[in-house]
Parts: structure tokens; sequence; C-alpha cells
């Protein structure tokens, strides 16, 4: 079964109009199979697909320049690119020569900042595209919320038959970056990183102590922003950095830091299902990682913040996109309810509209310029406000 992806129509249009897209996201959120549903779209006879984790295409490219050469007219999807950064000079001298759109579509579980090869022999000829797991707009007629947050967004998590394989599935999947995935990366220890990673987990959407946590582990604040820098350019946590709107009043500077997907975060705290994570403290935190998470997938060029004040007045998420700011305050109840500070918050940050996000199944006013919505009714309301 194919689910469509809301990144798709992003895509295609990237590669009309570029002469390379990269498609970037954790590993395993269904880059490839994006990529090969468009190269089916577009036809096997004009496209030609490698995979670098597959020795046979990695030898293919022994001589990249003359290999690639011969592929010109041809929409050459390269997949795991991180693998092999060397490729990006020939790439810049091939579409510079070619002077074609929609040459080559590389895929990679690094963020663009981490690819800094690309950024540096291919700017003004590539356009970055992030897909996360599935947002929940994409899987909602198939599966619910509760589904969603504890199996999380990955494809093989949330679409395996039995809860049971999908915790085996997401266990693999934290094993398999701590041994092998994170090899790519020098200085760093995977004993020490899967226990940074189970502590994140305890702290998961709290303000970060970086000297806290590296007395915990015994190594250096250094080396802990270190390893947060990694685990986020390689899309497993999600950074909030803070919002500073007031300079009259004492702002908390520190940033959040929340595990990336909910389904990820349930395997780490050892918790197996959605009865289990009822009751437990993290399940405001998860809420709020998926609200996040399905933000910044349908709002990719938006910017996105917390806010906290030493007074104790706090928002969960301040959006900005364009000069339009947007409050959003996620509830994991039923019922709702705004503590005092968010109030003050408001008045400090005088936001556009305030949405207050719950797993409900439709929203409602809560009061003027404060709404109550679902999770699947966020886009559209964010979308219907930025355009007021």
């Amino acid at each position: 079964m194919y689910i469509h992806r809301t990144a798709e129509k992003e895509v295609l249009l990237s590669l009309g109009q570029n002469p390379v897209t990269a498609l970037i996201g954790p590993r395993q959120c269904g880059k490839s199979t994006l990529a090969k549903r468009l190269i089916q779209g577009l036809g096997i006879e004009k496209s030609i697909y490698l995979d670098l984790e597959r020795p046979s295409d990695l030898r293919k490219l022994d001589d990249a320049e003359w290999f690639l050469e011969s592929q010109r007219g041809l929409l050459v999807c390269i997949d795991e690119v991180q693998r092999k950064p060397d490729l990006f000079p020939v790439i810049r001298s091939l579409v510079d020569s070619w002077n074609e759109k929609g040459s080559f579509l590389v895929l990679g579980s690094a963020s663009m900042d981490l690819l800094k090869q690309s950024s540096e022999t291919l700017a003004g000829r590539i356009s970055y595209k992030r897909l996360t797991p599935f947002l929940f707009k994409e899987i909602a007629g198939d599966f619910t919320l509760e589904q969603y947050i504890e199996r999380g967004g990955f494809p093989q998590s949330l679409l395996a038959n039995e809860i049971s394989f999908s915790k085996s599935w997401r266990n693999d999947f934290i094993t398999t970056f701590l041994e092998r995935d994170l090899y790519q990366w020098s200085g760093f220890s995977p004993a020490t990183m899967s226990r940074m990673w189970q502590m994140l987990a305890h702290v998961n959407g709290q303000t970060v102590n970086y000297t806290q946590l590296g007395n915990s582990l015994g190594v250096s604040n250094v080396t802990i922003r270190n390893y947060i820098d990694l685990l986020e350019s390689t899309f497993m946590v999600d950074v909030l950095p803070p919002y500073f709107s007031n300079l009259g009043k004492r702002l908390i500077k520190a940033p959040k830091v929340y595990i990336s997907d909910s389904g990820l975060t349930l395997s780490l705290l050892g918790l197996s299902d959605f009865q289990h994570l009822m009751g437990h403290p993290a399940i405001g935190s998860i809420w709020e990682q998926i609200v996040l998470t399905n933000l910044k997938g349908h709002f990719p060029q938006s910017e996105f913040y917390h806010y906290r004040s030493s007074a104790g007045s706090e928002i969960d998420i301040i959006m900005k996109t364009g000069k339009e700011i947007i409050a959003i305050e996620c509830k994991a109840s039923l019922s709702p309810v705004l503590a005092r500070g968010v109030f003050t918050a408001i008045e400090d940050i005088k936001p556009k509209t305030m949405l207050v996000v719950a797993p409900v199944k439709k929203g409602w006013p809560m009061r003027q310029n404060i709404e109550v919505v679902s999770l699947a009714e966020l886009p559209e309301k964010i979308k219907s406000a930025v355009s007021c």
C-alpha cells in the first residue's frame, strides 16, 4: 500500500525548477519509497536509481564522472548520498555543463548543515526538501490517533501488523543507529550516545541543561552539545530555540529538546503501548513533540520557537511564518484548560491568533482569538489565519 505524502508536490515542483533536488530526512522515513514513486510516474526509461548502501551501485561510481556523464538526459536518483560526499563536486561540474533542470535527485539521512560539502559546492544549484515520518493527516483515514501516538510515524513501525512487531522494529532501529549509522560520524561513542538518548527521553520537551547532562554521563557540556547536534542533524531529536520578543523581561534562554518521534520515545522509556503511556508524565511532552513534528512537516519554511519567562509565563510553540506570529499551546486532554502564565505570555508576544491543539475530534472557540483545534484541523486553521 502506498500512502501519498504531503511533500510530493514540493519535490516535483523543485525537480522542474532546479538542477539538483535533495530529499533529506531520517533513515526509514519513506524517502526511497517516495523517490521510486516519482520515478515510476516519470517512466523508468527516463530515470536511474542508485542506492549507495548496495555495493554494486557503489562500484558504478568508482569513476563517477564517466558513469554520470553517460546518464545525461535522465533523472539520476542517488540514495544515501552522504556515504559518498566526494560526489558533490562531480555533480556540480556536470550540472553546470548540462544546464538542465531535474538532473539529480539525491536522498540523504543527514541535514543540510551536516552535508556541508553539498552546501559549499552546489550553492545556487540545489534545493533541499525535508521528509518527516508520516504526518497524521497523511494516515488519519487508516489509523487512530492513539495508534499514531504509540507507534510513531516511521512507516515500518506504523504499518506493522501487530504492536509487538512495531515495538521490535523500533528497538532494532535504535540499535542500528547506535551500532552502525553512528560510525559514519567520527568522535562519537555508541555507549555514551545510548545513555544520553535515554536520558533525553526522560527529560523530553524540557529546557536542556548541558552541564547537568554532562555531569550525569561523566563528560563535558561541550561533548553533550556535540552529541545533541549530531542527533539533531540526523533527525533523531528536534531542538526548539527560545523566542525573544520583550527585552524588558527575564527570559529562559535554553532551548527545549524533543525526541523526534513518539514511537521512539516510548521505546526509549520502556513503554509498550498507548495504555502504558496514559497516566505517565511523558504524555504531555510526547503530545508537544507530535504537534511540532506535524507543524514542521506542513510548514517547512516557517520558524519555530518556545517562549518562557522566569516569572512563569509560557507558550509551548511560537510559529513565525513571514511576518505573522502564531502561538500554539499543546494540551494532551479532551478538556484543555489554559494556565494564567499562558495569558501573560500572549500579552508579551501579541500573536495574530492562538491555537490550543488537543486530541479532540473537532475543535471549538475557547475565547476571543483563542481556538481549540484537533491535530487534523491544525494545518488548515493555520493557513486560514495566515491568509487573513
